[in-house]
């Protein structure tokens, strides 16, 4: 029940496991199948997993930045010549 819903502290999880975590919680909760206790902790469990998930790919998209100095980002997938022509 509400074991699965609460079960690791979200900063153990990789960002794909909190991620899975967060689907499978939205499917729970879409089901109908918790109860207004669980849906409570599930709907607290998914916000906190959801930060988790946003925080991660803030920090992501900062360490690419840094990375990249400014060379992705003026990238389009539909550029087909060669920058380096």
């Amino acid at each position: 029940m509400g074991e699965s819903i609460t079960c690791a502290s979200v900063e153990e999880l990789t960002f794909e496991q909190a991620l899975d975590q967060l689907d499978q919680l939205v499917r729970r909760m879409e089901s109908g199948e918790l109860g207004l206790d669980e849906s409570i902790a599930a709907y607290r469990r998914g916000a906190e997993l959801a930060r988790y998930c946003q925080g991660k790919l803030a920090d992501a998209e900062q360490q690419i930045q840094r990375l990249d100095e400014g060379v992705l980002k003026n990238f389009s997938p539909d550029e087909t010549s060669d920058p380096a022509t």
